[in-house]
């Protein structure tokens, strides 16, 4: 059996970046672990959209990344 997604990043452009994605919706990708929506996670502020992340239902405990904090969770350097 395979391990289940357990992480979700959802993303979109910045309503502020002006970067011509006028229009473009939200989405979202699930992740099997958090290291692995980290680094996705990452890829999209490289970006300047942004992102929010957490964990997917019934994972225990429910964390929930909000856009105002992922750029320090997804950094190690920042710290988390």
């Amino acid at each position: 059996m395979t391990q289940p997604d357990t992480w979700y990043v959802a993303f979109g452009p910045s309503k502020m970046a002006g970067d011509g994605a006028k229009g473009a919706a939200r989405s979202t990708r699930t992740f099997k672990s958090e290291v692995d929506a980290k680094l996705f996670a990452m890829q999209i502020l490289a970006k300047g959209w942004t992102a929010s992340a957490g964990t997917l239902n019934p994972h225990q405990p429910k964390r929930i990344v909000g856009a105002s904090e992922i750029e320090r969770w997804a950094d190690p350097g920042l710290g988390a």
